[in-house]
């Protein structure tokens, strides 16, 4: 038998060894299952081209009449002629509402996520799941009614702890003391709550596909759980950590009924966190636009676009955040 037969010649060198291509054979299902994605695909993108159009259409003219202080002016009075108005203390509000949400409901998110997966016993691990789930469910009307009801005067005793013991830092030293109540904090401990269930639940998803071998390798080399969860579970689910703090960000960004019970429309910059005051651009819309004159709806749908473009922007941050997450590492590096 000669040395090609027998696998040792030239031809099995390293530079033949390449993995054989599998062809399946193409159905007319297959082409009308691709065509129907294709055809879901562009929609979406076709509608998405859609509402951005709609909205620039609509508030070109406000933005045409107030300029560039349509972005920094703080009064919002469209309807008066000669008046400066516009979003940046409902976009500070709206950011800052959705900061805090973020940096109460991501901790507490990613550690009911580890606890579902890793600590709770298999007989309460179902209901707990079903239970996340349904909270993730709940219209976020309820959130605001409760926390407007319940949640709010109760937290006085939190916002005056901060005042007495961080006070020194200027956002959490309220204006006046013991008049609390209505302020960017509540609102941010209200949403962090409304999202904490939607990042739970994608966390728990994300972790759940971790590979248990990995798991009880590490284990078995004598480490303990914790050291498996942050040498192991945590660098597999990075990437969808990442997906899942942003979709809560994204969430409380849009956010309007929650909010709109909270604020009460302060079109400045409050003084601190704790302080009454405050308003966000979803929350504003909602309860300015039923009343709003032409011009005052134009300049609605234009603090709406703004939303929307920052909105897109952090969707696209977080995709790229998640894709280099997602990249191997070189082989010079572990």
């Amino acid at each position: 038998m000669t040395d090609a037969a027998l696998g040792s010649g030239p031809q099995s060198g390293p530079t033949n060894d390449r993995q054989r291509q599998l062809f399946a054979p193409v159905r007319r299902s297959d082409k009308a299952f691709r065509a129907i994605t294709t055809a879901a695909a562009f929609t979406s993108l076709v509608v998405m081209a859609l509402i951005a159009f709609f909205l620039f259409k609509e508030a070109w003219p406000s933005l045409h009449k107030a300029g560039s202080s349509f972005f920094t002016a703080f009064g919002w009075t469209p309807d008066e002629e000669g008046t400066k108005y516009g979003i940046a203390a409902m976009l500070f509000g709206t950011v800052m509402i959705a900061v805090i949400a973020l940096l109460v409901a991501f901790p507490v998110s990613v550690g009911c996520a580890l606890f579902i997966n890793e600590y709770a016993p298999l007989t309460i691990r179902r209901p707990l799941i079903s239970l996340i789930d349904l909270l993730a469910a709940i219209p976020s009307l309820i959130f605001g009614l409760w926390g407007l009801a319940f949640l709010q005067p109760r937290m006085n005793g939190l916002s005056q702890w901060m005042n007495d013991y961080l006070g020194f830092i200027p956002m959490f030293k309220a204006t006046l003391r013991g008049i609390y109540g209505s302020s960017i904090f509540v609102s941010g401990i209200i949403l962090a709550i409304m999202i904490i269930p939607i990042i739970t639940s994608v966390s728990r998803s994300v972790m759940a596909e971790v590979p248990r071998v990995d798991c009880e390798a590490a284990l078995a080399l004598g480490g303990t759980r914790a050291g498996m969860v942050r040498e192991v579970v945590l660098p597999f689910a990075k990437s969808g950590l990442v997906g899942s703090a942003m979709l809560g960000l994204g969430r409380a960004l849009g956010e309007t009924i929650a909010v709109a019970l909270i604020l009460s429309n302060d079109f400045r910059i409050p003084s601190s966190f704790t302080s009454p005051g405050g308003a966000s651009v979803a929350g504003t819309i909602a309860n300015k636009f039923p009343e709003a004159s032409t011009n005052g709806r134009s300049a609605l749908i234009a603090a709406g676009l703004v939303l929307f473009v920052v909105t897109l922007l952090v969707n696209i941050v977080a995709r790229a955040v998640v894709s280099r997450s997602k990249k191997p590492a070189s082989p010079g590096r572990k």
